[in-house]
């Protein structure tokens, strides 16, 4: 079962979450670029969104602020993330693959890697 679908700025807290383990409101506001950084409230209102949507939870009281984690992986959000853009292609991989090989961003190292997934699995399925 797929992930709730996280918004740029839920997936930016989260990151910051992924990074740090666990942090305030505060710390998370903080871990922005000071150029680009949201209000303290709009982070707090994220939060507290992202807590209703059970991706992060409260892990304890410091005071009077409260420390979050995350309770929904990196990877079950990047899964997400990818089958999401998967969808606008019909479930075809193909046409991003080209892409992100003429764009250089896909190189011969990856394809390998990806290639001994694909056989790991073929055994796997196979046993």
């Amino acid at each position: 079962m797929p992930g709730p679908k996280l918004t740029r700025l839920e997936l930016q807290i989260m990151d910051a979450l992924w990074s740090r383990g666990e942090a305030s409101i505060r710390e998370v506001q903080e871990s922005f670029p000071e150029k680009h950084r949201p209000a303290y409230t709009t982070i707090q209102t994220t939060v507290y969104r992202l807590e209703a949507k059970k991706v992060l939870r409260r892990v304890r009281k410091v005071g009077n602020f409260h420390i979050f984690a995350p309770s929904v992986s990196r990877a079950s959000a990047q899964r997400r993330l990818v089958d999401d853009l998967l969808a606008l292609f019909g479930g075809r991989s193909q046409p991003v693959m080209m892409h992100l090989v003429e764009s250089g961003k896909l190189t011969l190292e990856d394809v390998k890697e990806a290639e001994k997934a694909l056989k790991r699995l073929e055994r796997e399925g196979k046993s």
